[in-house]
């Protein structure tokens, strides 16, 4: 029997607010442990909670930015359980009377599109972080990020595999980037997911019982442990066994998922309306102010890359993924380089050394300017593609800008018809052989004869005229 996969993810992002949701100490990362707490967020007696109103503002722009319907009323409740990261013994969230609800987001898949459905959006705080001893029996508590800000978004079960969740989750992160409400940092917590994975046989509208998944903090782990899911809910359908309805944790060392604990339903949470907290109010002035903070989402903005900039759909789904990214290249455009020879450096060069010293582009050593320079170089025949490879090099490692160092290296690219005549003699007399067999037809050894005159120019020779030279030298 064939099997589909029915997947739904709980996503938490943290919000870049410099304060906590209900009180006023940092959400600051790294501080050390219990450092950035307070009476309030520890959740001491008699001390009462105030809602940020940041918070609300960074979860409505996320709700307009999502297509979600802005409720215009909206509650804050208890959501009631132990542990002991927990030092009030319930976490404020939102239950019933979410703010946000009913959007959408469009991810694309080998040319396609699909549209996700967005059940709630929804604000809620933090819980602590346990430490565990690699050697005693004990834990320890750090309560700093008790009380930092979150928005839940919680999307329908429309995935069907882990491709689709991953990209799924990068346009979240997308979003979330360019409207600058959170960093989208997986490594350090802001940005973390929740899977509801089960089966079910092709065209059954019966839903599977789900498991969820835990512990994945990257996007790779996410899409294996997925994939290990899918598979070992198979197997044991497949062996007369029945799926348990648990929470699982991915363990990337062994590539798979382990029961953590059975999986609780939402009475089981025994939620109440929040009564230090008053009800949300989102008046449509306020919400419409908000709106207009929106900057250009990703989508909009490659729709108009690729109508600007004559930008093929790849190309302008790569440089607007990042906003950074995007306004990098977009300086590029404004400062006069060519579309098309600016978005294949930012995607070629500049990545490939961004992505070799792990370095995000806001930390370029190449600014936009020296960028810039460097192909109005190129288009100047100043130097030839091949050598401001090795210029832009030197600027990255150095911070240089481009025309110091072609003048320091000697790089100017040679363009005197004479001198590469010149050059093209002394290379057909060093190959006899090979000029003989191209007079008797061979023409293929034009390029062979090309390479030759380029490499004894150490790549100096402007390209053109080498070939123009050497086409009337042989003619």
């Amino acid at each position: 029997m064939e099997y589909e996969a029915v997947i739904g993810l709980e996503v938490h992002a943290q919000l870049l607010t410099d304060s906590k949701i209900f009180c006023g100490c940092s959400t600051r990362f790294g501080a050390p442990p219990n450092s950035h707490t307070c009476p309030v967020c520890l959740g001491m007696p008699g001390t009462l909670p105030v809602l940020n109103r940041k918070v609300v503002e960074y979860a409505v722009m996320m709700g307009l930015a999502t297509h979600c319907r802005i409720a215009p009323f909206s509650r804050l409740a208890r959501k009631n359980y132990f542990y002991p990261d927990l030092p009030k013994g319930y976490q404020i969230s939102q239950f019933e009377e979410p703010l946000a609800e009913l959007g959408y987001v469009e991810i694309e898949l080998d040319g396609g599109r699909k549209r996700v459905g967005i059940i709630r959006i929804h604000m809620e705080e933090d819980a602590g972080k346990l430490i565990h001893d690699e050697f005693s029996p004990v834990s320890y508590v750090d309560f700093n990020r008790c009380g930092v800000p979150l928005i839940e978004i919680v999307s329908e079960p429309d995935l069907r595999s882990s491709e689709e969740a991953g990209a799924y989750l990068r346009k979240l992160r997308s979003i979330l980037r360019y409207t600058g409400i959170c960093d989208g940092n997986m490594e350090e917590g802001s940005f973390r997911c929740d899977a509801n994975v089960s089966i079910r046989p092709f065209g059954s509208p019966v839903l599977g019982v789900r498991t969820e998944l835990k512990n994945m903090n990257s996007f790779r782990h996410v899409q294996q442990a997925l994939d290990f899911e899918i598979r070992r809910q198979r197997t044991v359908i497949e062996a007369g066994g029945s799926v348990v309805q648990e929470t699982r944790l991915w363990d990337p060392a062994r590539n798979q998922t382990l029961s953590m604990r059975g999986k609780e339903e939402s009475h089981d949470y025994r939620y109440f309306p929040d009564p230090d907290l008053v009800p949300v109010e989102v008046d449509d002035a306020w919400r419409e102010a908000l709106r207009s903070r929106l900057p250009e989402l990703p989508d909009p903005r490659k729709l108009r890359f690729m109508q600007q900039y004559d930008l093929s759909e790849y190309d302008a789904s790569v440089l607007t993924a990042a906003r950074e990214t995007a306004d990098y290249y977009e300086t590029l455009v404004r400062l006069g380089s060519d579309p098309k020879i600016a978005a294949n450096w930012v995607m070629g060069e500049l990545t490939h050394h961004l992505n070799k010293e792990h370095l995000d582009i806001t930390r370029s050593p190449v600014s936009e300017i020296h960028l810039a320079e460097l192909l109005a170089m190129i288009r100047q025949g100043t130097v030839s593609g091949t050598i401001a490879k090795t210029v832009f090099e030197e600027m990255f490692h150095s911070g240089k800008d481009p025309e110091t160092v072609v003048r320091e290296q000697g790089l100017v690219q040679v363009s005197d018809r004479d001198a590469i005549h010149r050059m093209i003699l002394q290379v057909l007399e060093e190959n006899p052989a090979e000029l003989k067999a191209y007079q008797a037809g061979k023409k293929k050894l034009f390029g062979f004869f090309v390479g030759q005159v380029m490499k004894s120019s150490q790549g100096k020779a402007n390209p053109q005229l080498v070939n123009e030279t050497l086409r009337a030298v042989l003619d």
